[in-house]
């Protein structure tokens, strides 16, 4: 995009919303001799906020853009910030210029003096600066330099001031940083604790989470003037407008999401502005499947829930309310139910999400007690099994995030969540030796079948009937959850959850895997997933019209394949999965659990795919084309098939026990040696050599692998290749 038309869209939203952009001199400062700059890693976003405050240089973020540099004021001084540590001393592209030119302009002197990390001190002393190594001590000296450099794990507590004073008085901070990297050592710490936020963020500027996708080669394409509604003000206004055209308001809605899931409770430069909109708006923002939240059409309703979802998420429990959209999903009791007190057992042989039985309603506090010893030894308390995000979803069909975590660090933990869910312990393995009591106050009892527990009377007289919305069917080995009216019916969980766990074995079984598992898989359905119809993972997560099969012996046994595909993704090894087979070995699964367990129709197998016509003439008569059958997970499926027919399954469980022993020196390292490696090895199972079979598939093997098992008989199935 040309400097004249960013200058024309900044004009017009400008007019639009008055918030203090760069002026042109900073940018040509700051931008002169920069067209790209590297990626060091995976940089994060900054999120820009205050008045003095403004973007330098963006990048892809979540499909839209994000700031990946910023600069901005504070007192008479000047600062520059960017997305990841590692800028500091990176010179691919013109990195090393925008350094320089970023030091010159937070001096504001001709020939500035600096401190920085060695590697960036030496390449600034090569561009013909005063540059010195950074000091130990180096905020007892800063009056000795115009301008520091640091990382943000440089600023700690104590030198924070001495970086602000620094500032105030003229001098200029370089700094890099990371949100994302941060929060995953941070022990649980919001982004507010996040060193370089502790100092910028009251100046309005903060390190946020999420990953920068790069806008050219290893890198980041510079624009010569970023968007206007990177920054947050801007944003805020665009967002509200009638004129602003349809771009800037998908930038502005990206902004503002950021914001909401940044800005700390302390803030007092844009939270103000969104309270009034807020107290100004309807409070019933209510998704749905039938009346979804669109992006391009819904963008300020979906950032007033962004918002008041992360209002509650820094809320103290007693002043979290339940939101309107709750009674859409998760759900309501379905009559008005009494809150119990209940001491539950758990049992430390299996960690995960420890299921109690118990549900709190939205708004409500609930109380979790453990031993004392137990306080502060890495265990949680959950409320909500839905843990899927939807926030980068063009439609939202329920509230984006609707579960939450506590960290139990005391002995009484308390706890509450405007969506409500059911109630668990997170336990992680090795937290506890021995099985220990909890007390929970305050939730209502919802269903749930323990199977070799729970008394079969007393599951259909009462517990079934319990109010809450959602139930739970638990064995050693899988844990079901659905909507409650699922199972008010089900008269037989002991024979459903007998088939379940049949299910779990059989996935053992051919993955070569113990039986007995030291976390249960769990399914779980819900209104809308993050990714795709099923996906895999803890839990296994399923929309809301497979729960009837889940709860449903009799359906189980027809042969569900999409359940046994998402469970066979748990269950794969990467060692024997290459490319193009990530949505092929996992049917191994479906198949081998209906084969094993399931009655589907005469001469089908579970998905018309495994039966079906899929194309292989064709494929083999225009010379099989390897990057087709990769993209073809059907297709690819028939070769397996094909070596499954005609030796069945033992050579494959046989070959799978073989790689979970594989010392580290015996793994593949790469993607030709997983094909070779599982041409081999099953070659020598099922004493044939397969390699003429892999060629004529057109699945790429290496000469040296062909060879070394050409004493073996050469196999080729029946009537393979096809004709043409």
């Amino acid at each position: 995009m040309t400097r004249r038309l960013h200058i024309v869209l900044a004009a017009i939203t400008m007019a639009l919303c008055p918030a203090a952009m760069a002026d042109e001199a900073d940018l040509d400062a700051l931008l002169d001799g920069v067209e790209a700059i590297a990626s060091p890693g995976t940089p994060g976003p900054l999120l820009v906020f205050g008045p003095r405050v403004f973007p330098v240089v963006q990048g892809g973020l979540d499909g839209s853009s994000g700031v990946v540099v910023a600069a901005g004021r504070v007192g008479r001084g000047r600062f520059v910030a960017f997305g990841h540590t590692g800028f500091l001393g990176a010179t691919e592209h013109d990195t090393a210029q925008l350094l320089l030119n970023s030091v010159q302009w937070a001096s504001d002197a001709i020939a500035p003096t600096v401190f920085a990390p060695a590697s960036l001190a030496a390449q600034l002393r090569d561009q013909g600066l005063d540059a010195r190594d950074l000091p130990r001590d180096w905020q007892d000296h800063l009056h000795e330099v115009d301008v520091v450099c640091v990382g943000h794990d440089a600023n700690t507590e104590a030198r924070q001031a001495a970086l602000e004073s620094h500032m105030r008085k003229g001098g200029g901070v370089v700094m890099g940083g990371l949100g994302w990297g941060w929060l995953q050592v941070s022990g649980g710490k919001p982004l507010i604790e996040h060193p370089g936020n502790r100092l910028f963020a009251e100046h309005g500027l903060m390190w946020a989470d999420g990953y920068m996708k790069d806008t050219a080669e290893n890198g980041f394409q510079v624009l010569s003037e970023p968007s206007p509604v990177l920054h947050a003000q801007n944003a805020l206004d665009t967002i509200q407008s009638d004129e602003a055209a349809q771009n800037l308001k998908r930038q502005a809605s990206s902004t503002l999401m950021l914001a909401a899931r940044t800005l700390p409770t302390i803030d007092r430069l844009l939270r103000p502005k969104i309270r009034r909109l807020m107290s100004s708006q309807s409070d019933t923002i209510i998704p749905s499947k039938q009346s979804p939240l669109r992006q391009g059409t819904h963008d300020l309703e979906r950032f007033l829930l962004t918002y008041a979802i992360a209002e509650s998420r820094h809320a103290a429990a007693d002043r979290v309310r339940a939101h309107p959209a709750a009674a859409s999903f998760p759900g309501l009791p379905d009559t008005p139910a009494s809150r119990v007190t209940s001491t539950i057992t758990i049992d430390p042989a299996k960690h995960g999400w420890k299921s109690t039985g118990l549900y709190a309603e939205p708004g409500r506090v609930i109380r979790v007690t453990v031993p004392d010893e137990l306080a502060g030894e890495r265990l949680a308390v959950r409320i909500g099994c839905h843990k899927d995000k939807l926030y980068h979803k063009d439609q939202w069909h329920r509230a984006p995030e609707i579960t939450v975590t506590t960290p139990i660090q005391s002995r009484t933990t308390t706890i509450a969540s405007a969506f409500g869910g059911p109630v668990f312990v997170e336990l992680p393995k090795g937290a506890a030796a021995e099985p220990f009591e909890i007390t929970v106050r305050g939730a209502i009892e919802a269903p749930m079948f323990v199977s070799g527990q729970t008394d079969l009377a007393e599951w259909r007289d009462s517990i079934r009937h319990r109010p809450a919305p959602w139930a739970e069917l638990v064995t050693d080995k899988v844990i079901v959850s659905v909507p409650s009216k699922h199972v008010r019916e089900l008269d037989d969980p002991d024979a459903l959850m007998d088939f379940w766990d049949s299910v779990l074995d059989a996935a053992a079984d051919l993955a070569a895997r113990p039986r007995e598992r030291d976390r249960p898989e769990r399914y779980l359905a819900d209104v809308q997933i993050s990714a795709g119809y099923m996906h895999s993972g803890y839990p296994i997560m399923t929309h809301l019209d497979a729960a009837s099969t889940m709860t449903s012996r009799e359906k189980l046994e027809r042969g569900a394949w999409g359940l046994y595909h998402e469970l066979g993704h748990n269950h794969q090894n990467g060692d024997w999965t290459f490319a193009g087979t990530g949505e092929v070995t996992c049917n191994l699964f479906s198949l081998y659990i209906i084969d094993s367990l399931c009655s589907p129709p005469q001469g089908e197998r579970g998905h018309g795919g495994a039966t079906n016509d899929v194309g292989l003439a064709s494929y083999i008569a225009d010379g099989a084309p390897y990057d087709r059958w990769k993209s073809k997970p059907f297709l690819a499926l028939r070769m397996y098939i094909q070596m499954e027919e005609a030796f069945g399954w033992e050579p494959f469980k046989q070959v799978f026990a073989d790689y979970r022993t594989l010392a580290r020196a015996d793994r593949p390292k790469n993607d030709e040696e997983k094909r070779d490696q599982w041409m081999v090895r099953l070659s020598r199972e099922v004493g044939r050599n397969l390699g003429p079979f892999f060629e004529t598939w057109g699945v790429p093997t290496s000469q040296a692998a062909r060879d070394s098992i050409n004493d073996l008989p050469v196999w080729m199935p029946d009537g393979f290749p096809p004709e043409g």
